[in-house]
């Protein structure tokens, strides 16, 4: 037997239905065993193998099996290889479950989601069963009905390219995710971007991954990946504040240098007040830094030669974002205005 690491690798999608309506009135080592069926849906298990692996008795395994068939939500049936008994037991499909992309990713494909995938037409299509053959073969797995109209739908509905299928088939299976909802998002994310080739979207992925591991590395988190919404910011500032990565990375030390520890909304505060005042390069940033230690020096003195007045509690000069430009600024006192939603100067202009 064979066995791949897959803790933090794939995916396994439990039914909203489940939850909601079956799990609560069921005994908890039953839910333990359909959880671990569903995570092996469409893979030859027994009875044996499930007790092996949860640490119960094969009793335990057929009585939860059972309890999960009459409520309608295991569908059993005889592997034509398996011994007597060895039945083996796959989850049920809910109808509702049938995959509609995200329409929040993009309005060109909100029609396209709603379409069903023609099955009779793909089965002639070569293109599309070679394809299919390459991605089962990426991930490892025969895909399930939920996969394979997943799949159907990013090539024939949604129109994406069969190189850049295969190209994300590659990237899923090298990135250690085999779940296609996973896969499905990427996709999704990739066709907004107008990618309609296998280079720009290795380009792309090559790009991502590497601002990825540098901004994690900068915050001293490099032992782990990027958390959901650590990923946000870093897709923001890399694409929609159009940043390049020495920029971003300058941003990273800096937060690290003013407040001795890792945040990715004060880098952000960061960010925001460069791109703010145009900033684009490193260059820019150093040129704002020579400008505001000018003002800074001269505000201090005074027009009268002697020390300023305009200091706010922590002795520092009072700024706004509004005038930071011609008047010089405080990173810190602007960084946490902009993390503040209830100040009244926290409002970009």
């Amino acid at each position: 037997m064979k066995f791949s690491d897959q803790l933090s690798a794939g995916v396994t999608v439990v039914s909203n239905r489940f939850i909601d309506e079956c799990m609560a009135g069921a005994d908890g080592n039953f839910v333990k065993v359909y959880l671990y069926l569903l995570r092996h849906e469409g893979e030859d298990v027994t009875c044996a193998s499930v007790a092996d692996a949860l640490e119960c008795t094969e009793a335990d395994v057929r009585r939860a099996a059972a309890y999960w068939v009459k409520e309608g939500i295991l569908c059993p049936w005889e592997s034509e290889s398996a011994g007597p008994r060895e039945e083996t037991v796959r989850a049920k499909e809910p109808a509702e479950e049938t995959p509609e992309p995200d329409t929040a990713a993009g309005q060109n494909r909100a029609g396209a989601a709603k379409k069903q995938p023609d099955m009779t037409k793909l089965v002639g299509d070569q293109e599309y069963q070679d394809l299919l053959y390459v991605a089962q073969r990426y991930l490892k797995k025969t895909f399930s009905h939920t996969d394979h109209m997943i799949f159907a739908n990013l090539y024939q509905n949604i129109g994406i390219p069969a190189e850049v299928l295969e190209y994300l088939m590659e990237y899923c299976a090298q990135s250690g995710h085999s779940s296609m909802r996973y896969a499905e998002k990427i996709a999704l994310d990739w066709n907004d971007r107008g990618f309609r080739t296998r280079a720009e979207a290795e380009n792309y992925s090559a790009n991502y991954s590497k601002g990825m591991f540098a901004v994690m590395k900068a915050f001293g988190l490099n032992d782990r990946r990027p958390a959901t919404a650590e990923k946000q910011f870093i897709d923001r500032w890399l694409g929609e504040y159009g940043f390049s990565l020495d920029v971003v990375l300058e941003a990273c030390d800096r937060t690290i240098a003013r407040i001795h520890k890792p945040s990715f909304t004060y880098a952000d505060g960061i960010l925001k007040i460069w791109r703010g005042s145009g900033v684009k390069t490193l260059d820019d940033v150093r040129a704002q830094d020579e400008v505001r230690a000018a003002q800074e020096n001269l505000k201090g003195k005074g027009t009268d030669g002697k020390a300023g007045t305009d200091k706010n509690a922590h002795g520092r000069a009072r700024t706004r974002f509004d005038n930071f430009e011609s008047h010089g600024y405080d990173y810190e006192d602007l960084v946490w205005e902009l993390m503040d939603p209830a100040g009244d100067t926290g409002k970009k202009d």
